[in-house]
């Protein structure tokens, strides 16, 4: 998926090559070889020195998308929807334990007219137009939902807010107190938004420093994070080995088969 280097490659252009064998058979010309597919450049950091590793080549139509903002609020609000319990529940006057029977006479007591003790204009009763347990979830593409993710993490790359560490991050001692001085020495603190990291088995000192840096950054697992964490931090810091996984299981709809006419 990605292409490490030490030093950004040439392009070179392929061209047609019109090949005369002999005055009597016709100029055979070669097939054009298929149009290389544009690649960005992304720098590989350390952490949390964030000292320059190497280079890493990415498709752009992984990582350099235009901006959609429709597919991006589909994509949050799908997530919202899917994230809500539905769990809200009361009672209808059937459902209300007591007696139906009718509290007073129908006329002759001068008062208006009332059933049982369960209706829903006496205290204790059941509850009209009343939540009831539901399913908030909706439906969104697969296609749609992958080029969303691909769409967040190209915003964050062309802006400058998308920061590649290397695999397997770990820090000397679990100072939460030290890590938010060495954020915001970074611009990634509280002061900068905030950021985002995201990592597949981020070390045990990391995980205990991070819990004591609300506002400062945020750590989640390549299999947490969603299009919204993306787009609410101000930077997002993402291990190399997880980004290439999320871009794996996000590109659906760049996996196109063509049809054979076999």
């Amino acid at each position: 998926m990605a292409t490490e280097t030490g030093l950004p490659p040439h392009e070179q252009a392929s061209v047609d090559i019109a090949i005369q064998a002999s005055p009597s058979t016709p100029p055979v010309t070669q097939r054009r070889a298929p149009p290389k597919k544009p690649k960005v450049l992304t720098t590989i950091y350390k952490f949390p020195s964030m000292e320059p590793q190497y280079f890493a080549y990415y498709p752009a139509n992984k990582l350099h998308l235009p901006l959609r903002r429709d597919i991006l609020h589909r994509a949050v609000v799908y997530e919202g929807d899917a994230k809500r319990q539905g769990t809200a529940s009361t009672k209808w006057r059937d459902d209300v334990h007591g007696s139906g029977r009718k509290v007073r006479p129908q006329k002759g007591s001068g008062k208006a007219r009332l059933g049982d003790k369960k209706s829903p204009s006496l205290r204790g009763g059941g509850v009209a137009f009343g939540p009831h347990p539901r399913d908030f979830s909706t439906g969104l593409p697969r296609k749609i939902y992958d080029l969303a993710w691909r769409t967040a993490l190209s915003y964050r790359y062309r802006r400058g807010q998308l920061v590649l560490l290397d695999n397997g991050i770990e820090i000397e001692m679990n100072e939460s107190r030290w890590l938010a001085q060495i954020m915001n020495w970074n611009h990634l603190g509280q002061a900068d938004g905030g950021s985002l990291l995201v990592a597949r088995e981020p070390g045990e000192n990391v995980s205990q420093a991070f819990l004591g840096l609300e506002g400062h950054a945020t750590l989640k697992s390549e299999d947490d994070v969603d299009v919204k964490d993306l787009l609410k931090a101000g930077r997002v810091m993402i291990e190399k080995r997880s980004l290439d996984y999320l871009l794996r299981e996000h590109s659906s709809d760049l996996n196109r088969k063509v049809p054979s006419a076999v």
